[in-house]
């Protein structure tokens, strides 16, 4: 019995051992030459992919991404539209009636396969909606490099959402996730999620595009243009090379990105400008009356991508471009996809500067979107928030009251849902919403609220540092927030990405004596918080009394929303709380929690006591 114990017990260290091994990643380097017939909205496709296995695990199948198997009737995508009806993407149902089932015949989206070979040897493969497994003619061992080759054809799907044909606003084609993609494989596996609508997930790339088509159309790209000299549109002196078929050649190559995105018109002008200590960026679009607001973009991108070098980690790529092209906004690898019309220059850089931040949320801190949406999608807003108020300052008390606002707003309407689920798996577009973007970014704005706007701010920077160029999960950013503020966080981790409870507290009691006030504070939500109470006096002078929780069991030092009192810690398990402060009624002008407005409490009706 002992020796069979000690077995065991070695067995159950090895695999916890296993479970702590050293970070990896895969990697792929994609060639492909594309032959595009403009008229038909098709084209040809060669593909050779070297794929390398960092994993310690041998892979005896492979997975790929068919995107554009989704846009057909009866597909997953259409079947998950038509069941979720009003409730879902507005994008992708008109009257709660999926537009995917009237797609013409001729416009659906496919991607045939016609041959499919590993290191020169057929190889199996099956067609599963959305996904293609690949059953190996040989095992792809750990630190081992095996090459795929394949050819297939493709009809570029009508446009109902990101990708396809003929856009609302009239751009010829949006191609996007319009290859044949590996999947990414980690310790969690291969991420082989049906696309129905939602989120990508990809290894770090390296690829080199040529594109054959119409000699007349122009090109928006994420990456670096390799013969501008001969394509149309970037370079003035340009003298346009043309095959027999009147075809241009565009060469494209882009290193460690995701995915490769591009678009195509004849209606495109091309400006670009270099910003300072950052990328060159491309502004790709139709000029006409309705996207005239481009015109005046250039300054507000400089200083968008400067405050984002500045405060979230410098951009690592050599070119960006915002590209006119399919049906709203969508990141992609060194570029972004916009629709073009926009009534003022806000607007347009509220789109802007959303999707460009996911350089930084997404594509350099590369999540799983499918399983953590509001990973990349929340931090995403929450940098959204911190520029455009220091592009549009308003009288705001934080960046982020708007937001915390809109979900105290929203709490009301009894339909959350919580956080932690699949990006795909939510029932409810406006549910999905604001447990991906909203509560995402209030995920960061809470933190700053608990640990400290100073301690938010270099949490995030070492979690750029460490993490840049990486797929890390909530639980490596998790890590990095205790580290900095020496504080235990995961219990407001728990609580707001994998529950609905909400925070409420109030004032419940104040009594006034000859030399002090004391107050009686209660807890009304499910969510326990520290609790930054605030005075201020009738000269105008402000106090913060810091109640601190007692589960982080360390407190913050300072914030930049005032100086702080420290006050006895607040038992999570304790309903009420009282405390005394040295002012008397006639020196009291209001009291109040949160005077910052940081604190996403959902009824604020009994947070602030006006004295008189």
């Amino acid at each position: 019995m002992k020796k069979s114990f000690a077995i065991l017990f070695a067995f159950i260290i090895s695999q916890f051992q296993a479970q702590q091994g050293a970070y990896y990643q895969q990697a792929a380097k994609y060639k492909m030459d594309i032959d595009v017939n403009a008229e038909k909205f098709t084209y040809q496709g060669n593909q050779t992919l070297e794929y390398t296995n960092n994993s310690p695990d041998e892979l005896n199948v492979v997975y790929f991404h068919l995107y554009w198997n989704a846009f057909k009737p009866n597909s997953m995508m259409d079947q998950r539209v038509a069941s979720q009806g009003k409730n879902g993407d507005g994008r992708l149902q008109k009257d709660g009636i999926s537009r995917l089932a009237s797609i013409p015949k001729n416009e659906e989206g496919a991607q045939n396969i016609h041959w499919l070979k590993q290191n020169g040897k057929d190889v199996k493969f099956e067609i599963q909606e959305t996904i293609m497994k690949v059953y190996l003619a040989e095992p792809i061992k750990p630190n081992s490099t095996t090459t795929f080759t394949m050819e297939w054809d493709a009809v570029i799907p009508q446009q109902i959402r990101r990708s396809g044909r003929n856009n609302k606003e009239g751009v010829d084609m949006t191609m996007t996730q319009w290859y044949p993609k590996i999947a990414e494989y980690d310790y969690d596996g291969w991420a082989t999620f049906d696309y129905v609508g939602r989120e990508f997930h990809a290894p770090f790339s390296d690829f080199d595009v040529t594109i054959k088509i119409n000699k007349d159309y122009v090109i928006g790209a994420g990456g670096v243009l390799e013969n501008p000299a001969e394509v149309k549109g970037y370079d003035a002196n340009a003298k346009i090379k043309a095959d027999k078929n009147k075809k241009s050649t565009w060469r494209w190559t882009a290193k460690n990105i995701l995915d490769f995105a591009w678009s195509a018109d004849r209606d495109y002008t091309v400006k670009s400008f270099d910003v300072p200590e950052g990328p060159k960026v491309f502004f790709v679009y139709q000029p006409n009356a309705k996207t005239k607001v481009w015109e005046e973009a250039q300054p507000y991108v400089t200083k968008y991508f400067q405050l984002m070098n500045s405060n979230f980690g410098k951009y690592v790529y050599p070119t960006y471009a915002f590209i006119q092209g399919g049906d709203g906004g969508m990141e992609y690898g060194m570029c972004t996809m916009i629709l073009g019309e926009a009534k003022d220059i806000k607007g347009l850089m509220g789109l802007m500067v959303h999707e460009g931040a996911h350089s930084w949320y997404q594509q350099i801190l590369a999540s799983n979107e499918s399983m953590y949406p509001w990973i990349d999608e929340g931090f995403t807003s929450y940098a959204e928030g911190f520029v455009m108020y220091h592009l549009f300052p308003e009288e705001l008390p934080n960046p982020f009251a708007n937001t915390v606002n809109a979900y105290r707003n929203f709490v009301k309407k009894g339909i959350e849902e919580p956080a932690v689920w699949l990006g795909d798996h939510h029932d409810n577009g406006t549910s999905y919403t604001y447990s991906t973007y909203v509560k995402g970014e209030l995920y960061l704005v809470q933190l700053g609220y608990i640990m400290g706007e100073q301690n938010l701010k270099e949490t995030l920077k070492q979690f750029y540092d460490q993490w840049k160029m990486k797929h890390p999960s909530g639980r490596d950013f998790l890590h990095i927030a205790q580290k900095v503020s020496g504080m235990d966080l995961k219990w407001f981790h728990n609580y707001w990405i994998n529950t609905t409870k909400t925070i409420d507290y109030g004032i419940k009691d104040v009594k006034y004596d000859a030399t002090s006030t004391t107050i009686t504070l209660i807890n009304n939500g499910q969510v326990p918080m520290p609790i930054d109470f605030g005075v201020m006096t009738t000269d105008k002078k402000i106090i913060t009394y810091q109640i601190p929780l007692n589960m982080t069991h360390t407190w913050k030092e300072k914030d930049i929303y005032g100086e702080l009192k420290t006050m006895p810690y607040w038992p999570w398990t304790q309903k009420e709380y009282t405390l005394t402060i040295p002012y008397t009624k006639s020196q009291l002008s209001v009291l109040g929690i949160d005077f910052s407005y940081r604190l996403a409490d959902v009824n604020l009706e009994d947070n602030f006591v006006e004295v008189k």
